[in-house]
């Protein structure tokens, strides 16, 4: 009986010695407030991204995401925040203007002529959308199946207008029906070996 209820007092010591639910403790403990370092966070610096040595003002570029993916664009400049100003024009392919990630297009040795466009106004605050109200909707609002649309203001489809017109009379009928045709790959045609 002895001999057993040693046997029990021993693993309970053992049991005791390592912390609850069996964890081991460690020996770093540390009572009162401790010191946190804090590390000095450097201030971002306007680092616009750099531009694709074979891109420039009125290079074609072949888009390849997004809704317009496989269509042929026109740079117009890069914005502040290093995305790229394109457009279609709207008027030749349906591209208005876009910003554009420089991953995801391919540059063409196809240039155009931009001589004197009004694309300088064009910043990013320009594509900013306007913070719409949110309203609690009842029931029959939430069911709704003609919710309202957010289109394009009258305005902006103006200025497009606008700003594409010099473009669009500077091109010719072989570069608008270039401009036309969407890119696409076939059977034997590897990217890495075309030329652009």
């Amino acid at each position: 009986f002895w001999l057993k209820r040693n046997c029990e007092l021993e693993s309970l010591q053992k049991f005791a010695a390592m912390g609850q639910a069996g964890q081991q403790r460690s020996g770093q403990k540390t009572f009162g407030k401790t010191k946190k370092s804090v590390k000095k966070v450097k201030s971002e610096k306007a680092n616009s991204t750099a531009l694709k040595k074979n891109i420039s003002a009125g290079t074609v570029l072949i888009l390849l995401a997004g809704r317009f993916r496989g269509r042929r664009v026109v740079f117009l400049k890069q914005l502040e925040s290093g995305l790229l100003l394109v457009t279609g024009p709207y008027a030749v392919n349906g591209v208005p203007l876009r910003r554009v990630n420089q991953r995801y297009c391919i540059a063409t040795s196809t240039k155009v002529d931009l001589k004197g466009n009004g694309y300088a106004s064009v910043t990013d605050a320009y594509f900013a959308r306007a913070a719409a109200k949110k309203d609690k909707k009842s029931e029959g609002a939430f069911f709704n199946a003609e919710a309202a649309k957010s289109e394009m203001p009258q305005e902006k489809k103006d200025g497009q207008k606008k700003m594409d017109a010099d473009l669009v009379k500077a091109l010719g009928a072989d570069m608008k029906s270039y401009l036309k045709a969407r890119f696409s790959l076939t059977a034997n045609m590897y990217p890495h070996e075309l030329k652009f």
